[in-house]
């Protein structure tokens, strides 16, 4: 078995290999392993936003449930362990290593070897069968038709959280486009659960469940009754589920928990036993980091993982709902994404904004980020680094009486977790 060391040093090795697309590495190197998936009871999980949240939500309901419970959730917010969770515990190092060189020694014999995220994604199914699992709850990187998550034949279920303009420059322009790729999760005579309510996209995924003869189980949001919003928690009712209590705070989850109410009903009707306790329990009791997740009291500090012109949208309705006097701002974002239009989106919301380079080679330089907002009129102070945006932004915030709100990718999040504990 390689060490912690080793096993570094094979990951760093594939992260080389780049991005590339096609399956065919990913069904060999499954292939070398036994197909693990075929053996694992899949709950395939695709879309722009929400992804996360609706895969701990089920997940937490499942295990309360008394199942076995095994997701694979991206990106690891910090460390690669975090990708793989049994309940909502993350592999150990022992087993991380023991998983890898099983893994990596098969892969080693392909002509083609693996990506890093096509490594990860077999290792995940790997992991699952070899613990048992009853369930595995699995969620897409970006798209679906081409992820290398999706070698699952016969999901138990697919869903598709939602569709919005995301990657664009490898998913398409339009929401169509990009729900022709998300739509990839769906499989032959197998249900499909979607929260989508973009009508363009919605009507790409109505074709290929048609197509497919899969049964499509939309969700209803004019059915979706919120009583109370608050950091410690929401009250909510969906269709005839009475009054529930969600511990995730943000203006957008409790439509991540109807979609997962749609889920619960359809894993019912394939004779998956849950009872309405386990609903009440999982979803009362679900923990899940870097979704408008409190940090501290001094001042209040909240890090919300708006990362894109979707979710940044939601991020502002949060700070309407929860903060109305306003936040001073602490971002960093990734220079794929459409952030020009972000100044727009929290226009009067943001006292100030301090920016900063997250850690991936992928990062918005935090210069060019408060040019755009300073543009957008809203006062900007770019960063030397996560350290000094965050001493800065709490002095800032402590100074006017607002709250902060670390906000953007979440691949900040990690150095901004250390900082905090």
């Amino acid at each position: 078995m390689m060490t912690e060391a080793q096993v570094t040093q094979c990951l760093d090795e594939a992260a080389k290999r780049g991005s590339r697309l096609g399956l065919e590495r990913v069904f060999e190197l499954s292939r070398l392993l036994g197909e693990p998936q075929k053996e694992l009871r899949v709950i395939h999980v695709s879309g722009t936003n929400g992804k996360g949240s609706f895969t701990a939500m089920l997940s937490a309901v499942l295990g309360c449930q008394g199942y076995r419970t095994g997701s694979f959730v991206t990106p690891a917010l910090t460390g690669v362990k975090d990708s793989f969770l049994i309940g909502a515990k993350p592999i150990s190092s022992e087993k991380f290593c023991e998983l890898i060189s099983i893994v990596w020694a098969a892969a080693e014999t392909m002509e083609d070897k693996p990506t890093l995220f096509e490594l990860l994604a077999v290792s995940a199914y790997v992991y699952f069968r070899n613990e048992h699992c009853d369930y595995a709850v699995i969620e897409c990187c970006m798209g679906a038709d081409l992820d290398a998550t999706n070698i699952v034949d016969e999901p138990l279920l697919s869903v598709i959280t939602n569709v919005a303009l995301d990657h664009r420059a490898f998913l398409g322009s339009t929401t169509a486009e990009i729900a022709a790729h998300k739509a990839g999760v769906i499989k032959a005579k197998r249900p499909v659960v979607s929260g989508c309510t973009d009508e363009q996209a919605l009507e790409v995924i109505k074709k290929r469940a048609k197509d497919l003869g899969s049964p499509l189980y939309i969700s209803q949001p004019e059915k979706l009754k919120i009583t109370s919003l608050a950091l410690d928690g929401t009250v909510f009712e969906y269709k005839d589920s009475g009054r529930l209590r969600l511990s995730l705070p943000g203006a957008y989850q409790p439509m991540n928990a109807a979609l997962v109410l749609e889920a619960v009903d359809v894993l019912r009707s394939e004779g998956v036993e849950i009872s309405e306790k386990s609903v009440s329990d999982g979803l009362g009791g679900v923990r899940w980091s870097g979704r408008f997740e409190k940090l501290s009291d001094d001042p209040l500090t909240v890090y919300d993982g708006a990362h894109n012109p979707d979710a940044m949208i939601q991020a502002a309705k949060g700070i309407k709902t929860y903060f109305p006097s306003g936040v001073v701002a602490l971002m960093g974002v990734m220079a794929d994404k459409a952030y020009e239009s972000y100044p727009q989106m929290l226009s009067s919301l943001l006292e100030r904004v301090f920016t900063v380079t997250p850690d991936n080679p992928r990062a918005l330089d935090a210069r060019l980020l408060a040019e755009a907002f300073e543009k957008g009129g809203i006062a900007a102070e770019p960063c030397q680094s996560i350290e000094d945006g965050v001493r800065l932004a709490s002095e800032y915030a402590k100074k006017k009486g607002l709250p902060l709100l670390i906000m953007g990718s979440l691949y900040l999040y990690k150095d901004v977790i250390k900082l905090y504990k």
